[in-house]
């Protein structure tokens, strides 16, 4: 498929245009452009871009993430042991990474063809997709509370960051990520359009009136852009900044702790703000502020992209916020030269090893909160 055609079928009405397209995760159909105003039907080419680039990326993201994720819980749930209030941060946020990375072969499928699957598996798949697409975003914010209270906050701090509270914290982050899900997850439903099978969700109309639909579409991407931007970077700048702040004013070694700080905040700013930035344009469109068939095919397939890029930060998080701490390198080695697996051992090669005794005291630091 290089191009898809669609022509209205509605007449004439007003000297305003407006048109609908959707944009499940990874697929790469297109639907109407309703071309109102010169007496003229809409006609509006998408090229499939997607079709060349999503399922390759999206089969990496899977391999990477389903590597870097599962050896995480592999190692906090055998070796760790959930002993604070980090690991049990780090635990599920390891798992709502690997559950999304899971959902990625059935949107490469997608993106390179249609959706096969059956609705069953549509509402299942897209519906976890959605869920632990807040979930993991939730943790993360809620890691840099954890930091916060860890360093800011370190004495009195000590007994709320314990295991119990961190297992309350995670049943609060998944069951607001379950609501933040809706109503995306509610109406999750297979559909046929110019002959090609798409999971999506279809929301409700109000007899013949195609603005209720719109007004659905944009408030899901205005609340992902307040929940899955907004409210994030408000928490992760308060709480990194006064972390940074203090670390300036402390005694012990602070290079290396204040470095991963930025490094975690500038991939996060990297990875969604992208895909933010241009699901607010996506809203504008909905709103009729611009409505042109050229910006809607570049909107269009720059939400391919940058949601693509997002994607990348479920492979980067088991990077950014474990393997940078010595704590949890030395729990991999002991547990590799344990497995009974003795080619496994070979992977200690590739683990770097603890540094000399001069940043013992950023290593402390970096340890007790997970940096």
């Amino acid at each position: 498929m290089n191009a898809v055609n669609f022509t209205s079928t509605l007449p004439a009405m007003n000297s305003t245009r407006t048109y609908t397209t959707e944009t499940p995760p990874g697929s790469s159909t297109e639907y109407d452009y309703i071309d109102y105003g010169t007496g003229d039907y809409g006609r509006c080419e998408y090229e499939q871009h997607g079709v060349k680039f999503l399922p390759a990326l999206y089969t990496i993201f899977f391999i990477l993430g389903l590597l870097g994720n599962s050896l995480v819980i592999w190692v906090i749930a055998c070796g760790v042991r959930l002993r604070s209030m980090t690991d049990v941060c780090l635990l599920n946020l390891a798992v709502a990474d690997l559950l999304l990375v899971c959902s990625l072969p059935f949107l490469a499928h997608q993106a390179r063809a249609q959706w096969d699957f059956g609705d069953a598996m549509c509402k299942l798949v897209l519906g976890v997709y959605h869920i632990v697409l807040y979930c993991g975003i939730f943790f993360i914010c809620l890691m840099s509370i954890d930091r916060y209270l860890a360093i800011v906050h370190a004495i009195c701090a000590m007994k709320a960051r314990t295991r119990s509270i961190g297992i309350i914290a995670a049943v609060v982050a998944w069951a607001v990520g379950f609501i933040a899900s809706f109503p995306d997850v509610l109406y999750l439903k297979e559909q046929v359009n110019g002959g090609i099978i798409s999971c999506y969700p279809e929301y409700p109309k109000v007899g013949l009136n195609e603005t209720s639909t719109h007004l659905w579409k944009v408030f899901s991407l205005v609340k992902m852009n307040v929940l899955g931007l907004f409210v994030p970077l408000l928490i992760l700048g308060y709480c990194y900044s006064r972390i940074v702040w203090t670390l300036l004013f402390s005694q012990s070694s602070k290079r290396q702790a204040i470095r991963v700080v930025i490094i975690v905040v500038a991939t996060f700013v990297c990875c969604w703000l992208p895909y933010n930035v241009v699901s607010f344009v996506k809203v504008l469109e909905l709103s009729h502020v611009h409505a042109e068939c050229e910006s809607s095919k570049a909107i269009f397939l720059a939400l391919q992209i940058t949601e693509a890029i997002a994607y990348s930060h479920s492979c980067l998080n088991p990077i950014l916020y474990v393997f940078v701490g010595q704590k949890f390198r030395r729990h991999l080695r002991r547990m590799i030269m344990r497995a009974p697996c003795k080619p496994c051992q070979l992977i200690k090669v590739y683990i770097p090893q603890d540094r000399s005794s001069v940043q013992s005291q950023t290593s402390s630091i970096m340890q007790s909160t997970g940096l």
